[in-house]
């Protein structure tokens, strides 16, 4: 799919989530550069270093302290950067609020955390391996929450 190294971000500030995450993307054969960060306002500050080369998928958890995903998401958006990024919502929440809100902001899917590893790994390869762009092309409702 990608001839090049994928870059992904996960920014989660919970430290088991991250190492289960690195742990997935280690296992699933696809070449890729992975960068973590345990808030929104570091991705942020990182992602806006004058000619940074942006990563292709964010994972985005939504409860985290400092700056939280929806927040986050809101100054990708008004940053104009998401037409560069695939923002991929990572969160433990299956609340319709928080749904509805990552949808209308422009994130590209969402994500309830997996409950075991081997389905994380799934879901991540998943993700890794979609058609970015048909899939934003084709961008509803119905698509947006990917169930496992």
């Amino acid at each position: 799919m990608y001839k090049e190294t994928l870059n992904i971000v996960l920014v989660d500030d919970d430290k088991d989530d991250r190492t289960f995450f690195q742990e997935a993307i280690e296992e699933i054969n696809i070449d890729t550069n992975l960068s973590m960060f345990t808030n929104g306002q570091d991705f942020l500050d990182y992602i806006t270093i004058p000619n940074q080369k942006l990563p292709q998928i964010v994972f985005l958890d939504l409860n985290m302290p400092i700056k939280n995903g929806l927040e986050c998401l809101q100054e990708i958006k008004a940053r104009n950067l998401l037409d560069k990024l695939s923002v991929a919502i990572y969160s433990t929440s299956s609340s319709e609020k928080d749904i509805e809100n990552t949808f209308v902001l422009g994130a590209n899917i969402y994500i309830n955390k997996p409950s075991s590893f081997k389905k994380l790994k799934k879901v991540v390869e998943d993700v890794l391996r979609m058609n970015w762009q048909y899939h934003t092309s084709n961008l509803n409702r119905e698509t947006f929450l990917l169930r496992l």
